[in-house]
């Protein structure tokens, strides 16, 4: 998963990066869009050409599951969905989790380059700091995702999230020196969502069985890039009533809630404890 994700948003970052030169140089449109559309042929390209069905390896780890019941395979979407969405604490925990730190990821896109731009700082200078939240995040999953892999799901999430609200905090406060609280705060939202991506996508993957594990990570990440949009609505109020800092602090608010409820509600999903095999049986 940390690799896998740190391809994606480290490319991501990269492309902040580059994006903001080009759009320095030759304009907002349509120069920054050619590198979407040549993104999107390359990846379709490599799709039809490189990638694989793993299917067979779901199934495999299916029938090494001897206490899984039988009728998961006939699972219903709606249970399914509700299963990952309230009935299990900890896929609610890590549902709710991905959610805000979405949130803060739509929130920043928006808000940041105004509030940054507003307070004195270059086009340039905003495409560096939108550049190392992204960077960060992504080569960091390298470290964090086999971190998972040792030292748990939970206590990432809850930490991550909670560095993240840390982020927030010197972006909101630090506007005196922007360009300062701007790289500094980045780098706190990246090494924090670092920390939750690949620990996220772990754990709803430790919990679900492979006979309805897919259906589980597409509830999961439809509640998780909901809030992108939800950020941006939230972004947009906030900012329309009480200026662009305090959608800043909200965010940071809501973070830290949502570590907070993770560390409530959640269960350690790593190493599997035979108690979730029990606790997350979905009827057909």
């Amino acid at each position: 998963m940390g690799l896998n994700e740190a391809a994606g948003y480290g490319t991501m970052g990269l492309t902040a990066l580059v994006t903001g030169y080009i759009a320095a140089s030759y304009g907002l449109r349509p120069a920054p869009f050619y590198l979407g559309i040549f993104y999107s042929i390359v990846g379709l390209l490599l799709s039809i050409a490189l990638v694989r069905d793993t299917l067979e390896h779901a199934v495999l780890d299916a029938r090494s599951r001897a206490n899984a019941p039988a009728d998961h395979s006939r699972a219903s979407l709606a249970n399914v969905f509700a299963e990952t969405s309230w009935r299990n604490k900890t896929l609610f925990s890590v549902s709710q989790a991905g959610l805000v730190n979405n949130l803060n990821d739509g929130m920043s896109w928006g808000v940041f380059p105004l509030l940054f731009i507003a307070n004195g700082v270059t086009l340039e200078g905003v495409g560096l700091i939108k550049a190392v939240y992204p960077i960060i995040w992504g080569v960091g999953q390298i470290v964090t995702g086999s971190m998972a892999d040792r030292v748990g799901r939970k206590r990432l999430i809850v930490w991550g999230m909670l560095v993240q609200a840390a982020g927030h905090v010197v972006i909101g406060l630090g506007l005196d020196a922007p360009m300062v609280a701007g790289l500094v705060g980045s780098t706190l939202l990246g090494a924090g969502t670092a920390m939750v991506y690949p620990a996220l996508l772990a754990a709803v993957s430790d919990v679900a069985h492979p006979s309805w594990r897919a259906t589980s990570l597409g509830v999961y990440r439809f509640w998780r890039d909901l809030g992108y949009a939800v950020g941006a609505l939230m972004a947009g109020v906030v900012a329309a009533f009480f200026g662009l800092v305090w959608a800043v602090h909200v965010a940071g608010m809501l973070t830290c809630l949502s570590g907070l409820l993770a560390w409530m509600c959640m269960a350690e999903t790593f190493p599997r404890p035979r108690a979730i095999d029990t606790d997350t049986r979905v009827t057909p």
